[in-house]
């Protein structure tokens, strides 16, 4: 929904043909994200010059197998995909030696914890960096794609895909987890506080601005970062037991110099400073 706003709103596109279901395209069209659609994907891509599979990883990784033996060799195929390394190795079975000219992987850092049409936004892209795991040199429809996104404000990065996941677990998926861990507890003491002292105090009011920052990505849905933790597990596993660690240093610290250095290792640190104002 995003993207067909984008490339829209500044004419880059003569049309846009959207896939979900029929309710969903319905509300599209009218929000002018798409020109029409269809509920089946292989007659939403006939006569696509390019093919975005913009859903949770299983279900990029199910389109490929459907629709990647049936497009044609000049249509381009790409993802939005939040993992890598699982996409581009069933891409190869899929592909084999044409994989490099037939599907370019992808990854928008910028979304939102709300799901659905109505929060589409044509701007979501603006000064995001898109992630891009290539099999090889761009052909002339990879590159003008990719110069299209540009267009709409994107910041093109180049990586292989193993980095790619390695990278994304640390500063995407760990601070998800991190985010759901931190709710999950906050509803854990709201029960146990309501169950020995009664009504529980107004969390939300109380707790302010901190609060809705560490918490507001934990209304994400599990329909996507169950897909991610299946193809991600190593890598969201080793970042997990270090922050692990982390927590049960600084527990064990609370009284102690020690801590004080993790609150000046944790101040270097800090993405203002680096002027680091992406969306993850």
């Amino acid at each position: 929904g995003s993207l067909g706003l984008a490339m829209k709103s500044r004419g880059q596109v003569q049309r846009v043909i959207g896939c979900d279901r029929e309710d969903v395209l319905s509300r599209a069209i009218v929000m002018g994200a798409v020109d029409a659609g269809h509920s089946d994907p292989l007659h939403a891509c006939v006569g696509s010059q390019v093919v975005v599979l913009a859903t949770p990883v299983g279900g990029i990784i199910d389109l490929l197998e459907k629709l990647g033996p049936l497009l044609q060799q000049d249509v381009l195929l790409t993802d939005v995909g939040s993992t890598k390394e699982e996409v581009s190795l069933r891409a190869r079975q899929i592909f084999g030696d044409m994989v490099a000219a037939r599907f370019l992987p992808g990854h928008p850092m910028a979304g939102k914890e709300e799901s659905g049409i109505e929060h589409a936004s044509a701007d979501l892209f603006s000064g995001a960096v898109w992630l891009f795991t290539p099999f090889g040199p761009l052909t002339e429809l990879q590159d003008g794609y990719q110069r299209m996104l540009e267009q709409i404000g994107a910041r093109i990065l180049t990586m292989p895909a193993d980095r790619h996941d390695r990278l994304c677990a640390w500063i995407s998926h760990l601070q998800q987890f991190t985010s759901t861990a931190i709710a999950s507890t906050l509803v854990d003491f709201a029960e146990d506080f309501h169950t020995e002292f009664g009504d529980v105090p107004e969390i939300h009011a109380i707790g302010g601005r901190a609060l809705r920052e560490m918490t507001r990505i934990a209304s994400s849905p599990y329909s996507m970062w169950r897909d991610i933790a299946f193809t991600n597990t190593a890598n969201i596993e080793d970042a997990l037991l270090k922050l692990e660690q982390k927590l049960a240093h600084l527990r064990e610290n609370l009284k102690s110099p020690e801590l004080r250095e993790q609150f000046t290792k944790a101040n270097s640190f800090s993405p203002q400073r680096r002027g680091d104002t992406e969306k993850s």
